[in-house]
């Protein structure tokens, strides 16, 4: 898959209302999940015990954290575009968040996303991203959200 490349914000303001891409899929491992359970101090039982979680949890295994699946949002987005010419990219924020469908470990995932606006903030581009992280062979989704990112392109 090829990313799509902007080198100015004339190029990016061209993409809004339109889909600009879907990444590739990454598989969420007990391993991920594990790491990011020590690194948040959540090891809730349903994403790390792998026993019990057979035994006793509705989905028959463990899951990923919501979180975790948040986090995964710029590696996956960075799969989709490049932006050139920019001197700092800000997270601004995440708005409408709903995480839909739980993500079972060795579930495969990729971030989907669309440009539904872009506003030039005194030489700041501020851009609405439309995102679903879609779960691969599963028709829902497991979160979708709009998430905004500061773009300071160079003079």
């Amino acid at each position: 898959m090829s990313k799509l490349v902007i080198n100015s914000y004339e190029e990016f303001e061209q993409c809004v209302g339109k889909e600009l891409g879907a990444s590739d899929y990454l598989k969420i491992t007990q391993d991920m999940i594990n790491t990011f359970a020590d690194a948040t101090l959540d090891h809730q039982w349903i994403h790390v015990d792998v026993e019990k979680a057979k035994k006793e949890s509705p989905y028959g295994t463990t899951i990923s954290h919501g979180y975790l699946n948040l986090s995964i949002l710029p590696y996956l987005w960075n799969q989709i575009i490049e932006v050139n010419n920019v001197k700092l990219l800000v997270n601004y924020g995440i708005e409408k968040l709903r995480f839909n469908q739980p993500v079972l470990v060795d579930n495969e995932v990729r971030l989907r996303a669309k440009l539904i606006s872009l506003t030039n903030l005194r030489g700041i581009a501020k851009a609405e991203i439309k995102v679903a992280l879609e779960i691969k062979d599963n028709k829902r989704t497991a979160l979708d959200a709009t998430v905004v990112f500061l773009y300071h392109f160079n003079k």
